[in-house]
């Protein structure tokens, strides 16, 4: 009977610790006056966080902001390192208030409500990554990711985002989205969303990849068809 209780009361744990974790990926819909469906969706990973609205229908990119994130008590702060729309918010701190239940999350005194889509399972790449190099002619070419010009890419179980910025000159230089599968060392990932070129909207991309010390190595062909070989460092 004891053993039965602890167990009982480890999952109680464990579901709440679920329940008030903003880590995963959500969404949002609502139909513009102009009659245009638009999708919201917000990754969370541990201490960074991207959202982007695109059209549902067709996929046109329409905005994306992001940077660092942490939560005391029911507030959150963001500090923005990125904002196609408006980049002059880039370097400034922003505090809401926020609600969060199992499947429901927003910002307080606003109408909106997102809709959990995961946990940050079950893909195998989940969290914040900064492009950190490349192998081209067999060469390995590095990239310092302290640098204010950055790609990153944020994943959470099942949805993927990158993004290229620089947080210096508050510049944002394109993105693109999507749903993602890591299944027997194969990245897969189908496009929803791409700010450059709406053609791509999906396209799905196969990949080989593997973690080595804590590296991300990705190598395929890009949506252009190139031949790339990426690595990727978590970030901290």
């Amino acid at each position: 009977m004891k053993n039965n209780s602890v167990f009982l009361f480890c999952v109680f744990i464990t579901f709440i610790g679920n329940a008030q974790s903003f880590i995963g990926s959500w969404e949002t819909q609502h139909t513009t006056e102009n009659g245009e469906n638009l999708k919201s969706v917000v990754i969370f990973s541990d201490g960074y966080q991207v959202i982007t609205t695109y059209n549902s229908n067709t996929g046109k990119f329409k905005s994306t902001s992001g940077g660092s994130w942490k939560l005391l008590g029911d507030t959150m702060t963001e500090k923005v390192e990125f904002d196609s729309k408006n980049p002059e918010r880039v370097g400034t701190e922003l505090r809401f208030k926020v609600f969060i239940t199992d499947s429901i999350m927003g910002i307080v005194g606003r109408n909106q409500k997102f809709k959990r889509i995961d946990y940050g399972t079950p893909g195998k790449l989940q969290g914040a990554w900064l492009m950190s190099g490349r192998i081209k002619d067999g060469k390995t070419q590095e990239r310092d990711t302290n640098k204010p010009r950055k790609t990153m890419k944020i994943l959470s179980g099942t949805r993927f985002q990158w993004i290229a910025y620089n947080t210096e000159t508050k510049q944002f230089m394109g993105t693109g989205g999507g749903t993602y599968t890591t299944v027997n060392g194969i990245y897969t990932e189908k496009i929803k969303f791409f700010s450059r070129d709406d053609s791509r909207v999906g396209t799905e991309l196969k990949f080989v990849f593997n973690l080595k010390e804590n590296k991300w190595h990705h190598s395929g062909s890009s949506s252009k068809g190139k031949p790339i070989y990426e690595i990727w460092s978590k970030r901290k």
